[in-house]
């Protein structure tokens, strides 16, 4: 018999749903079949049911964290079954020491992550047993059925394996050594909280953070801009002067002067250029994509995106999530009429059919074996479903991956731009901006917003004379660089080679495709927001004061450098290629951590997070906080301790004293120094960020009349 392993209980249902099975605990008995003449077990992960184990596994002394005890470098690394999974792993363990099994088939997702899933816990298991492949990109019945018949052999994809096992145990040796040496050096600075770092997280905070200091340190300066309204041949159109092909000027008095010139003058049309564009349709999307656009039609967080298509995907409605390519075979491409047939009798696509093109198949911009590595483009597979019958969100991502390929149908987009030049007095040029469509092309399948509606020039010729009816100043400021939606930010982890100085590094990382995969971009988000070192508002990304201080210790260091993460990915991707060693990649990691925790130490004398609201970061809860003292009671003579969520008098149970004060007052959180001060009579330090309503301000606390009170200084009024 055969013991196949699925990454998730509900994969492995819809492998099994091909053949007459039993549902058993754990797993699943499927009936002998023409594929399966002795039958087979069909049994499932649960996403990782193994994990790298923790420093103490290797000595005792690596569970405190202490500074002499780094670097922490285990000589070699090893993996234990995860508590809360061990039901799970013991049945598969069973299994797979089944004497009547002779072979396993390996049926985790088809990428490096579903690679080191199966694979650690057939290591963990002990068993050596024949290993065969299940490799498939999308969960329909034809794609399943033709899986098991096509099987890989193990070594086809043993090096995904090596790859992704040293991933992670590199990044459990950067992460493991940076976290504790910030950590504890951020703790003498006062700041009592963990600090998480990271070969992928900490680059991509630092650009944060980066876009966030930009926004802080801008000045906005004023400008003036110049609008006329002319009057030619009886139309009038407005123009805005230039000069250098500038429209701004920097003083309002110059501004003045050139109106004042051009007011009543003559006016001539001195040039009216048109330049046509052509638009090719988008195209197919990768995860990447499809988040950054979800993003921007619908604020969904890159991981919201993800948990759809994933969903889609285990109902083999939608190809493979995680992929990074936007291309198809010619196989693929060959069932897009009849999956296209079946699209076209759902209504809201009816009016998109007929297709101007039958097929892609001969386009190279969608069909290309060589850009194919893993997995192809996201697609609707033959599975096709009709949208009204999803969940509203599934609806959503399902219709924009049917209208891309849609799109991918259709002729390209045409516009013509034109830019009318008017000479006042011969002296002074103005500019017109015109567009028009000329072909919708593709822009009928996939919605656009306002903006792309035409923008008609009059009807003039080179030559036409007339005046200037109007003319007027218009004040502005230049505008801070915005912060990054959660789409751009996936667009921007995937591109950060294009942020590099170095030539070399930037192909390097163009190739490896920037910062992390297309399988953990969204993870990494989600860690750096669970962590507090980035805050999502209104689909808007913002810096912390703890991902500020963070960035501020680890500097230009190469923890937070693009440049390592380039060099990272280059050797993990030649390690999956079988083109480098793992053994040689990881002593190569392992002088790395020394080296990242020598550098932090050496410069940890230089930290200044002046501006920084330092006193805020410490852990809220605690097991080592809760019942310590921090003074003494305002209302009886008993003492105030951490109580977990807020401060409360030791005297509550004798004397029913009820004095508390809360960790959180206005949606900020109050550090323990405030507290002590508060309880000594004192002011506390300005705070910053209080929150009521809409509005925001910056008060001190202090005790009045028994009860905290805000105490505005001059400079930190209610807005």
């Amino acid at each position: 018999m055969k013991v196949i392993i699925a990454e998730k209980p509900d994969q492995a249902a819809t492998l099994c749903a091909q053949f007459q099975r039993v549902k058993r605990d754990g797993y699943f008995e499927i009936k002998p079949n023409d594929l399966f003449p002795k039958g087979a077990y069909c049994t499932w992960a649960i996403g990782h049911l193994t994990q790298l184990s923790a420093p103490e596994a290797y000595k005792a002394e690596w569970k405190k964290w202490s500074l002499s005890m780094l670097p922490i470098i285990p000589e070699k690394f090893q993996y234990e079954v995860t508590k809360s999974k061990t039901k799970q792993f013991n049945v598969v363990n069973k299994l797979l020491k089944n004497p009547s099994v002779n072979e396993i088939i390996h049926a985790g997702d088809a990428g490096r992550e579903g690679e080191l899933i199966i694979r650690n816990i057939i290591s963990l298991s002990g068993v050596k047993k024949p290993l065969k492949r299940l490799w498939i990109s999308s969960l329909t019945p034809a794609s399943i059925l033709e899986g098991f018949r096509q099987l890989l052999d193990d070594e086809r994809t043993k090096n995904l394996y090596y790859e992704a096992y040293s991933r992670a145990c590199a990044d459990w040796l950067v992460g493991m050594n940076a976290s504790r040496v910030y950590s504890l050096l951020l703790k003498q600075k006062g700041m009592n909280d963990v600090f998480s770092a990271g070969r992928v997280q900490t680059p991509t905070l630092a650009l944060i953070v980066k876009r966030e200091k930009e926004i802080e340190h801008f000045k906005p300066e004023p400008f003036w801009e110049i609008v006329a309204t002319f009057k030619v041949n009886g139309k009038k159109y407005k123009g805005k002067w230039q000069k250098d092909n500038q429209t701004r000027v920097l003083e309002e008095e110059l501004a003045q002067k050139i109106a004042s010139f051009c007011q009543n003058k003559p006016a001539e049309i001195k040039e009216l250029i048109t330049e046509r564009k052509e638009y090719q349709p988008p195209l197919l999307f990768n995860l990447s994509s499809l988040q950054a656009t979800a993003n921007k039609a619908f604020k969904f967080s890159p991981k919201k995106t993800l948990d759809i298509v994933q969903s889609l995907y285990q109902k083999g409605i939608v190809s493979y999530p995680r992929s990074d390519s936007t291309y198809v075979t010619k196989g693929e491409a060959e069932q897009f009429p009849d999956i296209l047939t079946k699209l076209s009798k759902f209504e809201e696509y009816k009016d998109l059919f007929p297709l101007p093109k039958q097929s892609i198949i001969n386009n190279t911009r969608y069909v290309n074996e060589k850009k194919v590595t893993d997995h192809y483009a996201i697609i609707p597979t033959e599975q096709v479903r009709d949208p009204k019958r999803m969940s509203g969100d599934e609806q959503k991502m399902y219709d924009m991956i049917v209208r891309r390929l849609i799109a991918a149908h259709y002729e390209k987009a045409i516009f013509d731009y034109s830019t009318l030049s008017t000479l006042v007095d011969g002296r002074a040029e103005f500019i017109t901006k015109g567009k028009q469509q000329i072909q919708e092309g593709w822009r009928k399948v996939i919605f656009q917003d306002d903006k792309e509606k035409d923008e008609l020039l009059p009807n003039v010729q080179k030559g036409d004379t007339g005046h200037v009816d109007k003319i007027e100043t218009k004040e502005g400021k230049t505008q801070p660089p915005k912060r990054y939606t959660e789409g751009q930010l996936i667009t921007l982890m995937k591109t950060a080679g294009k942020y590099l100085d170095n030539d070399e590094l930037e192909k390097i990382l163009s190739k490896v495709e920037g910062l992390g995969t297309e399988a953990t971009r969204a993870g990494i988000i989600t860690m750096l927001q669970d962590r507090k070192y980035i805050e999502v508002k209104k689909n808007q990304v913002f810096a912390t004061d703890k991902g500020k201080v963070l960035i501020e210790a680890v500097g230009d260091h190469v923890l937070a450098s693009p440049e390592m993460t380039a060099k990272w990915e280059q050797r993990l991707s030649e390690i999956g290629e079988g083109q480098a060693s793992p053994a040689l990649f990881m002593e190569q990691t392992k002088k790395l951590s020394t080296k990242i925790v020598s550098d932090a130490i050496s410069i940890a004398a230089t930290w200044n997070f002046e501006g920084l609201n330092v006193e805020s970061i410490q852990r809220t809860t605690s097991r080592y906080s809760i019942g310590k003292n921090v003074g003494k009671c305002k209302l009886c003579d008993g003492d105030i301790v951490d109580k977990g969520e807020f401060y409360g008098c030791t005297n509550y149970k004798q004397t029913k004293c009820n004095f508390t004060i809360s960790k959180k007052i206005l949606s900020k959180k109050i550090s323990q120094t405030n507290i002590q001060k508060l309880l000594k009579g004192d002011q506390t330090n300005l705070i910053k960020g209080f929150k009521k309503g809409d509005k925001t301000f910056d008060a001190k606390l202090d005790w009045k009349e028994g009860k905290i009170q805000f105490i505005f200084e001059s400079a930190h009024t209610k807005n």
